[in-house]
């Protein structure tokens, strides 16, 4: 590599530190990381591919490529999430019969979001592979309307997260691969409620920012026979520390919390059939059932109930299929994929909230690659997320219950996805 394209790739990669910009999606937890992956409903995604996002999901997989390579993905979020409301009472009075209670629809509370990534690896020598990846792997914003019948219990959210991972790969031989790395995560969350179920009742705003929590992430990538990978990935827990304020009207307190976001274990396979066809497939577990109660303490270390953050999860599952052609013969360096997936959400009717009102999902994905020429490639996917319908029952026993308004209505959504990405060889 000549001075000039060692400043030029250098640069390219310093750059990178500062393109993924601020991202929140309609849901807690974003797998949209990859532009290639997001047109297999993320089957395989932690074998080895052209793309170099895999990294995010298996670092093991920066063994796979030569040279010195970067990738920027952006992932653009369509959801929709209808509530409606069924009932509401008071101290079992109706929140109808309730003078200036406000009763209006809860309505849509999806928020359109971008979310980008970026990736760098680089081949030290035939052993040693270093890579790179910003991301934001957490992020949320829900936005119901503001003066209605389930205000007391969300007027918005939003999470926020930006996570930069370097990592170093070592391929043992043709068959094993393994890598580390170091995930350091800066997070920010941003709760709003009603003061009351009045017309005319302020705003609760809980804010809390941690500068940055640490945790790690690892992966193994097998060959045991030509055409055949196994890839093992691993991300770690990671504790914040959030610090900020408690809003009520115009007053407000310092405030601090612990969160602990889960780990996550991923399974992928991928065969190829032919030189042109190969078949994939992903299982994924995430560690949601650790994301239980959480604390708020004021300045003095006083625990302040009412502004106590109840999730109480369960586990969450993901399994899907694909499979990806390469076209050459008809169009050269264009490569299609479709996959289908299904998600089962950590989040059920003993804990669904008016904030975040996920259910299980189906997803059915399609996407492309077209390699421009043996330096620049593209990639563009597509899923549509068919989303149960279910109900939402906040009562006795539910961690968001304040004790007195009892909630209980239905959710109706959907999500589409566009993703694209392209990546330069240097």
């Amino acid at each position: 590599m000549t001075g000039g394209n060692r400043y030029l790739a250098a640069t390219c990669l310093t750059a990178l530190l500062f393109t993924s910009g601020e991202a929140l999606a309609g849901a807690f937890a974003l797998r949209e990381q990859s532009a290639a992956f997001q047109g297999l409903s993320f089957a395989g995604y932690g074998t080895a591919s052209n793309t170099i996002s895999t990294i995010f999901w298996n670092p093991a997989t920066v063994t796979a490529h030569d040279g010195l390579k970067a990738e920027s993905v952006n992932s653009f979020i369509l959801p929709n999430g209808d509530v409606d409301t069924n009932s509401v009472t008071v101290g079992g009075i109706p929140l109808g019969l309730i003078p200036g209670a406000a009763t209006g629809e809860i309505g849509d509370v999806g928020v359109n979001a971008w979310l980008p990534g970026s990736y760098g690896t680089y081949q030290y020598n035939d052993q040693i592979y270093l890579g790179f990846a910003v991301n934001a792997p957490y992020g949320l914003s829900t936005k119901p309307n503001i003066i209605s019948a389930g205000q007391i219990y969300a007027r918005s959210s939003e999470v926020l997260s930006v996570n930069a991972t370097p990592m170093v790969g070592v391929k043992l031989n043709e068959m094993f691969s393994f890598a580390i790395g170091l995930q350091a995560q800066y997070f920010q969350v941003r709760l709003k409620s009603a003061s009351g179920i009045s017309t005319t009742s302020s705003t609760v705003e809980l804010r809390g920012e941690d500068n940055v929590g640490f945790g790690g992430t690892a992966g193994l990538l097998i060959t045991p026979l030509q055409g055949t990978q196994i890839g093992i990935g691993y991300r770690s827990p990671i504790r914040h520390d959030l610090d900020g304020q408690l809003k009520v009207g115009a007053s407000s307190q310092n405030i601090n919390a612990d969160l602990v976001l889960p780990e996550q274990v991923n399974v992928s396979i991928q065969q190829e059939v032919t030189p042109e066809l190969r078949l994939m497939g992903t299982f994924e577990w995430t560690n949601w059932s650790r994301f239980g109660n959480f604390n708020v303490f004021n300045q003095s270390g006083i625990v302040l109930p009412q502004a106590a953050l109840g999730f109480q999860y369960s586990d969450g599952y993901f399994l899907s299929f694909g499979a990806e052609y390469d076209f050459d013969e008809h169009v050269d360096g264009l490569t299609v994929r479709a996959g289908l997936g299904y998600e089962w959400s950590p989040i059920s009717e003993k804990d669904r909230s008016i904030r975040l009102p996920d259910t299980n999902r189906v997803w059915v994905s399609a996407g492309a690659s077209y390699e421009y020429n043996e330096n620049l490639s593209f990639d563009l996917g597509y899923s549509h997320l068919f989303a149960e319908s279910d109900d939402i029952n906040i009562g006795p026993g539910h961690p968001a219950y304040n004790g007195v308004v009892i909630y209980q209505g239905d959710v109706e959504a959907s999500v589409d996805i566009i993703s694209a990405a392209f990546r330069y060889k240097f």
